[in-house]
């Protein structure tokens, strides 16, 4: 996984005043924690931040200052829930080498076996631990001639190495449904049953 690196400032001033201040800005407020240090609150360009943010757990080299230089993963992203610009950040602070929880989306690849089956996500995303500087982006999973009753579990997905399940193996992460067919209007059954026999 590629490294963004992302400049940032530290911030004083708090508040839902000084937070529309910095979005004008074209800036967004942040909080990085962790490794039980004060949370530092900072000030991050919505521009480059929001390109970064398409990776899913993206690594975030943050150059704080110009002083300080730290690593980062998106831990909570708050968006505007009309038109989606993003309101504030909670970063996370790791370490080359150390072990992080994530989620990691599941993508599918293949084709259901034929007869109008459905595909349900019952999780999108994998909750994993991996190395903070190699979590992966997603998993992919075959759903090549899966039917109804078919499903596939935490346990059947094949991880990166160093990657690790969070979840109990058996977990169900996909599974197949039949297609429920439409039920007909009550009127209309009623006029089917007469025009049968007539």
């Amino acid at each position: 996984m590629s490294e963004v690196k992302i400049s940032a400032a530290t911030r004083t001033e708090f508040g839902k005043g000084a937070a529309r201040r910095i979005r004008r800005e074209d800036k967004v407020p942040g909080v990085l924690y962790g490794h039980g240090s004060d949370p530092l609150h900072l000030t991050l360009p919505g521009h480059d931040l929001l390109m970064a943010l398409r990776t899913p757990n993206v690594l975030i080299a943050l150059d704080i200052d110009g002083k300080a230089n730290e690593l980062a993963i998106p831990k909570s992203v708050q968006r505007d829930p009309l038109k989606g610009f993003l309101e504030h950040v909670d970063l996370l602070l790791v370490k080359r080498g150390e072990q992080v929880t994530v989620e990691i989306p599941v993508h599918t690849e293949g084709e259901l076996a034929p007869g109008g089956f459905l595909l349900e996500h019952v999780l999108n995303a994998l909750p994993v631990e991996a190395e903070a500087t190699h979590i992966p982006e997603s998993v992919t999973v075959s759903i090549e001639g899966l039917a109804a009753g078919d499903s596939v579990l935490a346990k059947d997905i094949k991880l990166p190495k160093g990657t690790t399940l969070t979840v109990e193996d058996d977990t169900v992460v996909l599974q197949v449904l039949a297609a429920q067919a439409e039920e007909a209007p009550e009127g209309e059954e009623a006029a089917e049953e007469e025009a049968a026999e007539a």
